[in-house]
């Protein structure tokens, strides 16, 4: 096989995706995509939304546990100031939980590093259910503090995971299901704050207990599912422990294939350290295009919507009583986009999916801000508004939603993964903390205005992606790198060998350990 010209590899090796495009998605592949989500990415949707409801009720406790202590009532500037550091502290745990994955992940592996996680999502969930009782605003907090690292986690080691267990043929399918289970989570908050449910005044600490119910199911069901071949073969040298694993996700005895593509990595592959990757010409413009697909994501407006979602509505020119209802909506609508692409992603693509979801967006936001404008001289113009944040929010979910989490992991070799993963949740927690801080601000500067920033963000990344990113749809790792090549300035690999960016030539100057990809 080692011999074999390139151009009959290169032909065997498109029979063989074709092949691969038909077999079917098993039960294990499946389970372990749902379960690992479930104790995950849904926990970080469910914390997006869930302050919401109880805020006033939480800012009141704050307010009578500071009475208690101190005989005076909290002054204005200090109760902002608490229900500032209560919002912003969970994107600075998901920044120390994205900081600390590469490392986690490298002892663990991704199913260890996610059942580990559970861990911070139940100590969270303790913590701030009992602030209450023990009349202590530091406990909920802190909670929020531990649940952000526990979303930072979550948000590298679930796509790293999902992508490393999954034919290359259904990678956007499978990836798309830590999109979809963080809109879940962001709707089942809105559900279980509803005044009928948990979000009453005596109440609320119950929303946090929740918390508590999807970390024990994934704690109790993933450890059945397997680990990712490639961390058994390349870490762990288990080459019967990846066999079996490959055997169960992919539905079929014969992996002798898959098997000699981890072999090939583990032969030519290192782990890099984040240096050797910002170092790295072959990869320059690969990271690139993910620090501006991630900071897009949390810069294009949809947080600010989410975080200040009852204020908008309310400007608007909505009744009070109806708001929690209208952010239900918006939550199913979010949730129905992200399962529509979820089924689409493979016969789309993700470029387009990802430039038409920023355009659209820069379009509604753009006629959002007219309509705001025009609320107080037209009766039925909250109307168009609403309309429109209910159309940014199923254009973010179509595409940006959850593709940049499946690029990081295609546009990067194993060797590369984690130290991109790092760097990319650095850029996403980062942003989304500057989101919280600045949104406020510029909300007071601009007024009705204010979107128009978000405008310029959604377009100078649609331009972007349209000029730089290839489509990776169905792409081996071979591919994706040629297609960064001339851009990296770098000599275009063999288009019939599977060759890792680190690996070096022998005395000779040939390459070695050349091998086609599987269905991996």
């Amino acid at each position: 096989m080692m011999d074999k010209p390139p151009e009959e590899i290169a032909n065997h090796e498109t029979r063989d995706s074709g092949k691969t495009s038909g077999q079917p998605i098993t039960a294990c592949l499946l389970g372990a995509a749902f379960f690992g989500s479930l104790g995950s990415s849904f926990i970080y949707g469910y914390n997006l939304s869930v302050v919401n409801a109880p805020a006033l009720y939480i800012k009141a406790f704050y307010n009578t546990t500071w009475k208690e202590r101190y005989g005076q009532p909290l002054a204005v500037e200090t109760a902002t100031l608490l229900w500032s550091v209560t919002v912003s502290v969970f994107s600075i745990g998901g920044l120390l939980g994205a900081l600390s994955v590469s490392t986690i992940h490298r002892v663990l592996g991704g199913r260890g590093t996610l059942l580990l996680n559970n861990s911070f999502a139940l100590i969270a969930a303790l913590l701030m259910t009992l602030g209450e009782r023990a009349k202590s605003f530091e406990m909920l907090i802190i909670g929020r503090l531990i649940i952000g690292v526990d979303s930072g986690i979550a948000l590298s080691a679930l796509p790293m995971y999902l992508g490393e267990i999954t034919p290359r043929h259904i990678r956007g399918f499978i990836g798309q299901f830590n999109g979809i289970l963080i809109c879940l989570g962001v709707f089942t908050g809105q559900v279980v704050g509803l005044p009928e449910l948990l979000g009453q005044e005596t109440r609320w600490g119950y929303l946090f207990a929740f918390l508590a119910f999807p970390a024990m199911l994934q704690l109790c069901v993933l450890p059945f599912f397997p680990e990712s071949p490639r961390y058994l073969l390349i870490e762990r040298k288990d080459e019967a422990a990846a066999e079996k694993a490959l055997q169960r996700f992919l539905g079929k005895n014969d992996v002798s294939q898959e098997l000699e593509e981890v072999h090939a990595e583990a032969r030519t592959q290192q782990t890099a350290s984040i240096i050797q990757l910002l170092r790295n010409p072959a990869v320059r413009w690969q990271l690139i295009t993910i620090i501006i697909t991630m900071a897009c994501y949390q810069l294009c407006g949809l947080n600010a919507i989410w975080y200040y979602t009852s204020g908008i509505l309310r400007g608007a020119g909505f009744a009070e009583n109806l708001l929690p209802y209208i952010s239900l909506s918006t939550g199913g609508i979010e949730t129905l986009a992200a399962i529509i692409s979820g089924l689409v992603i493979e016969r789309i693509g993700r470029k387009p999916l990802l430039i038409f979801g920023f355009s659209a967006m820069a379009v509604f936001f753009s006629l959002l801000t007219v309509f705001l404008n025009f609320q107080d001289s037209v009766s039925w113009m909250p109307y168009l508004s609403y309309i429109c944040i209910l159309a940014v929010i199923a254009s973010f979910c179509s595409g940006p939603g959850g593709i940049p989490f499946i690029l990081t992991g295609e546009l990067f070799e194993q060797s590369y993964r984690p130290a991109a993963f790092m760097i990319a949740g650095t850029v996403n927690w980062l942003s989304n903390f500057a989101v919280g801080l600045l949104f406020p601000i510029i909300q007071e500067k601009l007024q009705s205005f204010t979107f128009l920033v978000f405008v310029v963000v959604c377009v100078l990344g649609s331009i972007y992606l349209c000029v730089v990113l290839p489509e990776t749809k169905n792409k081996t790792f071979m591919d994706i790198s040629q297609s960064f090549a001339k851009i990296n300035k770098i000599p275009a690999p063999s288009p019939g060998c599977e060759m890792e960016l680190i690996c070096k030539p022998n005395i000779s100057g040939k390459l070695q350990d050349a091998k086609m990809e599987s269905a991996l």
